[in-house]
């Protein structure tokens, strides 16, 4: 593959668009378009803001309390955000908002 990003190598693309799917072009790395970034880390942040780990045990126990009690419908919410903020994306042409 030369290095090529699995997302854009010809091979890859020609499959995808058998399928009748249309590949996008967007940057290697986009925070808007990264559920991690934009939905999880976000409240993941807000959680760690009020804690006080002690040891390594105490960060390891809280983010598995964290990860643990959000529900499915939380990690569906950062999903189903992803075609609204592609559309932003795409809208920007670009440039940065």
């Amino acid at each position: 593959m030369n290095n090529a990003r699995p997302h854009v190598a010809r091979s890859v693309k020609a499959e995808l668009e058998g399928y009748g799917w249309h590949v996008l072009p967007h940057p290697p790395y986009s925070p808007d378009l990264a559920p991690s970034d934009y939905h999880l880390f976000k409240h993941l942040s807000h959680f760690l803001r009020v804690q006080n780990f002690k040891d390594r045990k105490d960060v390891e126990s809280a983010l598995k309390g964290f990860f643990g009690s959000q529900t499915a419908e939380f990690y569906r919410a950062g999903i189903n955000a992803l075609p609204g903020r592609w559309k932003e994306t795409v809208n920007a042409n670009g440039h940065y908002f």
